[in-house]
């Protein structure tokens, strides 16, 4: 579970040092996002992203601007409230990813197109690494084409699958936003709720925005989480970030783009061949969404005190615990159904990729635990993850699971580990994942039984007269 559940905590960007932090950002003009990830620094005329008055939307707006700046900071703030769309402004959320990634990542550096050698590259890399996994799985090539991107290109090919991810979190947020005035005030109402939800969609859409457009700095590809996050079938890398990445490692740059494109071409395979798979992941974040409660007691008494002068003090109580995850049975189920898949995702294709690497790649076990590290210390793709949905990925989790399947590996050999895709049940389970050894060889004992109790059946029926061996088998 993340310490800051449902997306209402800082986005990973923020200085870590508290208001000081805050304070030397704000004289700085540095940093990707607001402080409060509610704020509306990322507008037009609030001073850009973490800009001065970004913890406070509307003194932003109207206390620093200038005036002619004023026309569009009203307009700006009509469009916000004349949204009817769904629970998140996903209008805003992409303005605002495209501005955080126009701004450049944490590094530094800037975002560009990608050139035609760049683009033959990724290319060339996707199409060995699918050569080299023809090897190491049974599934076949996923990757129908290799597409090189910019960060704004990730930008736009992401977001249908971020919004399929928050508005279900968003949405149980909403209607429990709307249903704390009492049902004989709430036809009264209408307009004020009706302008509480824009507010909201607008606040989910700024937070998503920064948080999506942060994330386009920082990932090497279209499945960095374990989702499938871009088109079917397109395997992709970002030339810009995957250089990045590479810089310090003492790695050949070539080594680490076939390195990262082994784990996208892997990513790909796995989710076009298993084809329950991305309903069943999407699926239990929709579950685990479900069982989010609202302290409707808290938000009552705030929406009684609310004070039009002070906005802020709303979206401070947002921050303060107001939504937490159901404790019941139903909610730790869909929590452990999601983290096992995705940790099952990750553990498979750490295990295929090294075994495809292992042989050919003198950098593969450096690459390797690399990545690893990277998960294990909060990478940007699961701190990410975690603001938006309130969830993240335990390492030991990872590491477990690529020892389960490198074990079913050596006990059935390639189809036999990828057969167990088939079906989401034949899947190991959370606890399994604590004991892959126990698994593999129970499994193995399991699956000769039936075989022998399917043989025998099978020869019953062939024999008509050998009615004693069909009740034998009962």
């Amino acid at each position: 579970m993340s310490d800051t559940p449902f997306g209402f905590g800082l986005p990973p960007e923020e200085p870590e040092d508290g208001d000081e932090g805050k304070k030397k950002d704000q004289q700085s003009g540095g940093g990707q996002g607001p402080a409060n990830p509610f704020g509306f620094g990322g507008l037009p005329g609030a001073g850009g992203l973490g800009g001065p008055g970004a913890d406070n939307p509307l003194a932003a707006m109207f206390g620093s601007l200038n005036p002619t700046d004023l026309g569009a900071a009203f307009q700006q703030l009509g469009q916000m409230l004349s949204y009817e769309g769904g629970p998140v402004n996903w209008d805003m959320a992409k303005q605002i990813a495209r501005q955080t990634v126009a701004q450049g990542a944490q590094d530094g550096s800037k975002d560009a197109s990608v050139g035609p050698a760049e683009r033959k590259a990724v290319e060339e890399a996707v199409r060995l690494a699918d050569l080299w996994l023809d090897d190491a799985t049974s599934l076949p090539s996923g990757s129908g084409s290799a597409v090189a991107w910019s960060r704004a290109e990730w930008v736009e090919a992401t977001l249908p699958a971020w919004q399929e991810l928050v508005d279900p979190v968003a949405e149980r947020v909403g209607a429990a936003m709307g249903d704390v005035l009492p049902e004989e005030m709430q036809a009264m109402a209408g307009p004020l709720i009706g302008m509480m939800r824009s507010m909201g969609g607008a606040m989910f859409g700024t937070q998503i925005g920064q948080a999506v457009g942060v994330l386009a700095g920082e990932v090497v590809g279209s499945t960095d989480i374990g989702l499938p996050l871009g088109p079917a079938g397109k395997a992709a890398l970002l030339p810009a970030n995957v250089e990045a990445f590479g810089k310090d490692l003492g790695v050949p740059q070539e080594e680490v783009r076939l390195y990262l494109a082994l784990r996208e071409a892997a990513h790909q395979r796995l989710f076009a061949h298993v084809p329950w798979l991305r309903s069943h992941l999407f699926g239990a974040v929709d579950g685990y969404a479900r069982g989010i409660k609202v302290d409707t007691a808290k938000l009552e008494d705030v929406v009684g005190q609310f004070d039009p002068e002070n906005p802020e003090q709303l979206q401070d109580a947002l921050q303060q615990g107001m939504f937490q995850p159901e404790d019941t049975p139903e909610q730790k189920a869909a929590l452990a159904r999601l983290e096992t898949a995705l940790a099952l995702v990750e553990g498979w294709v750490d295990a295929v990729v090294h075994a495809a690497a292992k042989p050919r790649l003198g950098s593969a076990d450096a690459l390797r635990e690399t990545l690893r590290r990277r998960r294990a210390t909060g990478g940007p793709a699961e701190q990410t993850f975690a603001t938006l949905i309130g969830l993240e990925l335990r390492p030991r989790r990872l590491r477990d699971a690529s020892r389960l399947w490198a074990s079913l590996t050596d006990a059935r050999g390639v189809e036999g580990r990828d057969g167990l895709w088939a079906h989401p049940d034949m899947l190991p389970t959370a606890t399994d994942l604590d004991d892959p050894d126990g698994f593999v060889h129970r499994e193995q004992l399991d699956f000769s039984e039936l075989d022998k109790m399917l043989g025998e059946a099978a020869n019953g029926s062939a024999g008509e007269g050998d009615g004693g061996k069909g009740d034998d088998t009962e």
